[in-house]
């Protein structure tokens, strides 16, 4: 599926659902007037889910000169906080979209809440109970399951379903007026008990619940179920693509029943949208249940929402992988009508496909071994520095180069070396040369070792006629280039290397007795504390990211970026991915 390098879709590209959408404008049902919105229930942060129906809502009204609105679908305030409300509205803005109303000046601009239409929605179940569409139910909660059967078993119908109209408008104002207990009555519409979509046997639209709203504050104590406030804050707003994931499939016909029965008898009846399924995005070693990633934060298992580990949108944000990234992502998964588990290979690639055109080049050694390069005084004295030239980018020579120092004492990685290589081994050894990256041709000469037995030094000769690492005159070659830093230049930093949350593909497959949390990889994450930084990044200098992030390529070892638990003091790097996938070759050993 065709789209451009920041996720945007392209001429010529279509989906099942662009084609219905092609199909009402040709038949002028919503007048050519597409209007789509984004409606996440503020009672987590957002997942790598939702970013592709962001991408697809937002895309779509684009595509079709229309409107998308960022609105939440706060219904059940005992789970929803400010904060999700905060974050949510933060993750749309990163991805690079803006709602109907957006402005830079206020972040929360035209954002809208499913708590403002609530009176609305509160006179229309009024005009339903009047109608006699609709109940006040005094069962409990276990006793209405227990009444609406199964899927082979034809449900009950309530004993309080034949009250009286008069009495269901009176016990419906007390609800509101908090006369009743929280679960001790519900208002139900009044559809069929034998229909075989459970969903339609008298399916409850409000519920007592005496709690504080984020939003609304005390006003309310009645709450509207999803269902039934899903399609009204729809049609109040205008929106005439209503797209869902398929697990709404078997919800649109009470969708479509709940709009026709407030309909019926109107001489202007209200908008009705067209609901439209789509499949939900799953991705393999991964879990993307609101309710298990607050498990896990709750737990402990890992920092936070914004744990760069986690399949949040914040998760990836802290984490350094791009918008573009994201977009292209969920541009090239494409819009399906079944459902199906992605390879997190994919988006791990759109970061490295978009971080290898744009991030600056770093040297970085993780794990530092030193040299000393026995003969520096032969080209003069001991103790000078060489500033050589290296690429900021190789696929972008507009990033051009930067001078790095070159000195008598530099480290190398500690696997770069071997006291006894094998013959494939193309790094250092006892009298291997190799070449150092932008710097120059060294053979090792000698290695000392501490009490432990470990190597802790080389001594090394380099050779004059090699600088910039050049080809020497008579023509000897070399297999091995490694990347070094100036010992005396090097900034000490903190680098934490992410690896996948879990270890197996399908984290909610095992055994009998465990749940899900038995399949945390204890390797996600490795923390290096002696790690060492080129000095033109003591300041984490480099491209102005829009989002102020910095990004950059540490050479040999993948992408990384700058954490907020950086200080004046001390940067913290954190891995987004590394340069190739190492699972598949470890999946491929198995």
């Amino acid at each position: 599926m065709a789209t451009q390098d920041d996720g945007a879709p392209v001429a010529g590209r279509s989906d099942f659902i662009r084609e219905i959408i092609d199909e009402h404008n040709r038949t002028g049902r919503f007048g050519q007037r597409v209007h789509t919105r984004f409606p996440p229930e503020p009672n987590g942060y957002l997942h790598i889910g939702h970013a592709k129906s962001i991408c697809l809502n937002f895309g779509i009204a684009e595509q079709y000169g229309g409107q998308c609105n960022l609105r939440f679908d706060d219904t059940n305030p005992i789970k929803e906080e400010m904060e999700y409300i905060n974050s949510i509205v933060a993750d749309v803005r990163w991805l690079g979209f803006r709602w109907t109303g957006a402005t830079d000046a206020d972040t929360h601009a035209g954002v809208l809440f499913s708590s403002d239409y609530f009176e609305q929605m509160y006179e229309w179940a009024v005009e339903l109970i009047e109608k006699g569409k609709a109940y006040v139910c005094d069962l409990t909660a276990e006793q209405t399951r227990e009444y609406r059967g199964t899927l082979t078993e034809k449900g009950r119908n309530s004993p309080y379903r034949d009250r009286s109209v008069a009495e269901n408008l009176d016990l419906f104002k007390r609800m509101r007026a908090g006369e009743f207990p929280d679960g001790s009555r519900t208002l139900r519409a009044k559809i069929d008990m034998t229909h075989p979509n459970l969903n339609m046997r008298d399916p409850v639209m409000y519920r007592i619940l005496h709690a504080p709203h984020p939003h609304a504050g005390d006003k309310w104590c009645i709450y509207p179920m999803y269902d039934w406030a899903h399609g009204l804050e729809d049609s109040i707003e205008g929106i005439t693509h209503s797209i869902c994931t398929l697990e709404f499939e078997n919800h649109r016909p009470l969708y479509d029943w709940f709009i026709n029965a407030i309909n019926e008898g109107r001489d202007t009846p209200i908008h009705h949208p067209q609901q439209i399924e789509f499949a939900r995005l799953n991705l393999n070693y991964t879990v993307m249940s609101k309710r298990k990633l607050l498990q896990l934060v709750k737990e402990n298992h890992v920092s936070d929402w914004d744990d760069p580990r986690m399949p949040t949108l914040s998760g990836f944000r802290r984490r350094g992988y791009t918008p573009e990234s994201i977009r292209n992502f969920c541009a090239e998964v494409g819009v399906a009508k079944f459902n199906s588990t992605i390879d997190v290979l994919r988006l791990e690639n759109a970061v490295r496909d978009h971080l290898n055109r744009v991030a600056p080049r770093v040297m970085t050694v993780l794990r530092p071994l030193k040299i000393v390069i026995t003969n520096w005084s032969d080209g003069g004295d001991e103790d000078r520095v060489e500033w050589m030239e290296a690429i900021n980018n190789p696929e972008d020579p507009s990033a051009g180069t930067r001078k790095v120092p070159f000195a008598r004492e530099i480290y190398i990685e500690r696997d770069d070396f071997l006291e006894d290589p094998p013959r494939k081994f193309f790094r250092l050894g006892p009298g291997r040369e190799v070449r150092l990256r932008y710097g120059y041709w060294v053979t090792c000469q000698d290695f000392v070792k501490n009490d432990a037995g470990e190597v802790v030094e080389l001594h090394c000769t380099y050779d004059p006629a090699t600088r910039g690492g050049d080809n020497p005159p008579d023509g000897r070659k070399v297999k091995g280039t490694l990347h070094w830093v100036s010992a005396s230049h090097a900034v000490h930093v903190e680098v934490r290397l992410f690896d996948r949350l879990f270890s197996v593909e399908n984290p909610d497959k095992t055994a009998d007795g465990t749940d899900f949390i038995a399949n945390l990889n204890p390797d996600s994450l490795e923390v290096l504390n002696e790690a060492k930084l080129e000095p033109n990044w003591r300041d984490a200098r480099g491209p102005n990211w829009d989002d102020g992030i910095t990004r950059v390529q540490f050479e040999r070892h993948g992408y990384f970026c700058v954490d907020p638990d950086s200080t004046d003091k001390r940067l913290v790097w954190n891995r987004t991915v590394s340069l190739r996938d190492s699972w598949a070759k470890i999946a491929k050993q198995k």
